[in-house]
């Protein structure tokens, strides 16, 4: 019989496929519709400390290969979207609280908070590329990495997931620095840096000129950095970075991921894309022997 419950940093997932932090996760409704739908585990929306409106307008491109945001981190504020978490806690999935700020210390006090409204284990945002002095910009130095995964492991006991990017010289190093910082588990990756130019206009079409490229364009990369980060830690990873199908998934848990996270796919597809994704890896797996979802885990490396 094909296994695809998974155990990942101490959570029970029913299938190895998660929500993406960003896409329908903001409010519990959403949050709700994707348990329905089959998701193994949700991670919410990014949370800061106080509400934050966001870029401008236009804060989103769809590209042939996937999409360019520049949203900002826009959210209400840990305090209101507290109560988000408890009604999405009924969905009888795994939340995973995202959380992201501008110091050490913001960081920590906000993963405290979320798994004391209810989160189930903590996703630390330290990748988002379009945010002044935010994610990608405190993420990018492994001491910052390693400093911040320490002082949040010593305000909660929940897992704690560090989310890595890739605009960065060594993610490897990004992830032995999380490791090293008391980490619990890795997310790799985010989003990577870009930009779009409107040629008549003469001028970048996001109001904040830069954004994050995700969906299908960016798996290969998502790929090659879960394969570089399985052979320098001894950490579960989630992977994520334009999974749709199946085999998106399994390439990503053959490179070293125990899971996965989709995003883009359901802003293409729909919530209906998280039991597809499960669906293609069950024939994948019936076909090819593999009884589980850890048999398939790494099997990409030699030895």
């Amino acid at each position: 019989m094909t296994d695809l419950s998974v155990e990942v940093c101490g959570l029970r997932l029913r299938n190895p496929t998660m929500l993406a932090s960003g896409v329908l996760d903001e409010t519990s409704k959403s949050m709700l519709v994707a348990a329905r739908a089959g998701v193994g585990a949700i991670v919410t929306k990014s949370v800061g400390m106080d509400p934050r409106p966001g870029h401008p307008n236009p804060t989103v491109v769809e590209l042939d290969d996937g999409l360019l945001n520049a949203m900002g981190l826009p959210n209400p504020g840990i305090e209101l979207f507290s109560n988000e978490i408890r009604e999405a806690k009924k969905g009888g999935v795994p939340i995973v609280g995202s959380v992201f700020g501008g110091t050490e210390e913001d960081i920590a006090e906000l993963a405290a908070r979320i798994v004391k409204a209810g989160a189930d284990a903590v996703e630390l945002n330290l990748s988002c590329p379009h945010a002044k002095g935010l994610g990608a910009e405190i993420g990018s130095s492994p001491d910052r990495v390693e400093s911040i995964c320490r002082l949040t492991k010593k305000r909660t006991r929940a897992p704690v997931l560090a989310k890595l990017t890739p605009n960065t010289s060594s993610i490897a190093d990004l992830a032995r620095a999380a490791e090293k910082g008391g980490a619990d588990g890795l997310v790799a990756i985010n989003t990577l840096k870009g930009m779009v130019i409107d040629p008549e206009a003469r001028m970048p079409i996001l109001g904040n000129k830069f954004g994050g490229l995700s969906g299908p364009a960016i798996k290969p990369v998502g790929v090659r950095c879960v394969y570089e980060i399985f052979v320098a830690v001894d950490l579960p990873i989630i992977g994520v970075g334009g999974i749709a199908t199946g085999r998106d998934a399994v390439e990503y848990i053959m490179a070293g991921a125990s899971a996965v996270q989709i995003g883009t796919a359901v802003w293409v597809h729909g919530m209906g894309v998280f039991s597809r994704v499960c669906k293609d890896m069950v024939k994948f797996m019936k076909d090819n022997d593999y009884k589980s979802v850890s048999d398939m885990v790494g099997v990409a490396h030699p030895g």
